[in-house]
């Protein structure tokens, strides 16, 4: 069925040769001479777009694009008009209209304006598809031994953005681009697999910046050279969640992305203690044993990151006074994005957000929270709107009016875990499901990483433990006990702790106000 097409101009009859040129095109053509027709043909007609010319006798067109907007809200208004008078384009701009045309118009123009209204997403798709598909061969080449840790962070996030430019294509193209995504997954597991051990004990120049690497290299020297920082960590946010929320933050901010990589295994206790000491867990252990009692209950293991901070920062002899805050619950955040000003007064600030991590282990819980976001797209767009309504985004607001410098990170990421695979342990083994210690550990060879002496990946364990084992790809860990229960209750949830693109490779964002 053609696109209807309505078109409101007084002086319509001089427009024949630009209609009969559209309907050749295959449109079809609905033509008045006024705003009150226009208004009646809406209310008794499905229309596809509306041309409107702006200056008409009698309701002009800004007061016909109102009760057009009332009428259908999501109706496409083109707005055309002689003026060039800056107030009225602001006014029909701000009305929130298509597309705005000066005349004279050639069909041409018209033509244009259609295809940029209607046409814009399915030729944006088209061309995506065609360029994806014309890069394909070139990408799936670079998923080999040869490339190195900056490799691959230019292959996630090509991935990445071939996955959100593609999310309205087909689903063959989208299944295409999902082997991809796993095909380098299963690459990069054996990649770290290699190569994560010898980095610990590389110098820093010679590997990736790791977790404890990241407030050193980040946000020491800005409180060297005096400038006031502010420091975000949202936990477990993925690079494709960062991607979003920094569209929104463009508006208030200049912004420099660069990527880091987490420690293993990639899972908060670890991670984010990492990163709060500027040790790896085990030098955490070994300086502060009473900050690392390790049990089951690995929660405990963050209460300590204040302290660790503290000890961190005169280490690096910078003494001056800093605020930490932690955002657990919905107060905590109003609290303080009702006060940020407050907070610039300090040199430094450090704030960890918590609520991805908590929409992440919702959603594995909640039969609603995965129904709203069965994929990885539904779920990119779930944490899009939390973040538009969210104290987190008041919170930058309110500092886009400040003389700061934001940085912005996570701990760790999460991946979509959809394979199970089984474990075998003792008794006191963890009971993570993308990484676990414990003795006489085994699983499939092709689904984990196995560490047997976690000493030399700067690793403690409890007593009752003496190796690790870290799932790859998009692998989850189910003992044999009860083993369909577990396997299908923890299917198609996101988990971290482990090896994946989406959980080691990581954001770390600098934020300077436009104003």
């Amino acid at each position: 069925m053609p696109n209807q097409i309505l078109w409101a101009d007084d002086e319509i009859d001089q427009l024949k040769s630009h209609i009969i040129f559209l309907k050749n095109k295959g449109f079809e053509i609905t033509p008045v001479t006024n705003g009150e027709d226009a208004v009646s043909m809406i209310k008794e007609n499905v229309f596809d777009l509306v041309f409107l010319d702006e200056q008409m006798p009698g309701m002009d067109g800004l007061a016909t694009l109102e009760q057009i907007q009332n009428l259908q809200p999501s109706l496409p208004v083109v707005m055309i008009t002689k003026s060039e008078e800056e107030s009225i384009m602001e006014d029909a701009i701000g009305s929130k209209i298509a597309d705005y045309l000066i005349k004279p118009v050639n069909p041409n123009q018209i033509l244009l304006s259609i295809k940029r209204t209607l046409d814009k997403k399915r030729i944006e798709n088209e061309k995506s598809a065609q360029s994806y598909l014309k890069n394909f061969n070139e990408l799936s080449s670079r998923f080999n031994e040869q490339t190195d840790w900056k490799g691959w962070i230019d292959i996630y996030r090509t991935l990445t953005h071939w996955e959100m430019n593609l999310e309205n294509s087909d689903q063959g193209l989208q299944q295409v681009l999902q082997d991809q995504f796993q095909q380098a997954n299963q690459a990069f597991g054996r990649f770290v697999e290699l190569e994560y051990k010898s980095w610990l004990t590389r110098e820093p120049e010679d590997r990736p910046m790791l977790s404890p690497d990241l407030l050193k290299k980040k946000v020491f020297p800005r409180l060297s050279d005096d400038e006031t920082v502010v420091f975000f960590l949202i936990d477990c946010m993925r690079y494709d969640q960062w991607v979003l929320f920094e569209r929104i933050l463009t508006e208030y901010f200049s912004i420099e992305t660069d990527f880091y990589y987490s420690i293993l295994p990639t899972a908060t206790p670890y991670s984010r203690n990492s990163i709060f000491s500027g040790l790896y867990p085990l030098e955490i252990k070994n300086r502060h044993p009473q900050l690392w009692e390790m049990g089951q209950d690995e929660s405990s293991l963050n209460q300590h990151e204040e302290e660790l901070l503290e000890k961190y920062l005169a280490r690096n002899h910078l003494s001056k006074p800093f605020k930490y805050e932690k955002v657990v619950r919905p107060e905590d955040g109003k609290r303080i994005a009702d006060k940020m000003s407050n907070y610039t007064q300090n040199p430094f600030t450090s704030i960890v957000y918590n609520f991805v991590d908590t929409l992440v282990h919702s959603r594995s819980d909640s039969d609603v929270l995965k129904q709203l976001s069965p994929d990885v797209p539904a779920f990119r767009s779930l944490t899009e709107s939390w973040f538009q309504h969210s104290s987190l985004l008041q919170m930058f607001k309110e500092l886009a009016d400040e003389d700061v410098t934001i940085i912005v990170s996570t701990d760790h990421g999460a991946v979509r875990s959809m394979r199970d695979t089984k474990v075998f342990g003792d008794r006191d083994a963890a009971t993570n499901l993308r990484y676990k210690y414990g003795r006489n550990l085994k699983a499939e060879e092709n689904a984990a990483i196995f560490i047997d002496k976690p000493e030399e990946y700067f690793l403690p364990v409890p007593r009752h433990a003496n190796s690790f084992i870290i799932a790859k790809e998009d692998y989850y860990f189910v003992y044999p006990t009860n083993y369909n229960k577990f396997q299908n209750l923890y299917k198609d949830t996101f988990q971290h702790g482990g090896a994946s693109m989406e959980e080691m490779i990581l954001p770390v964002a600098t934020l300077k106000p436009r104003g």
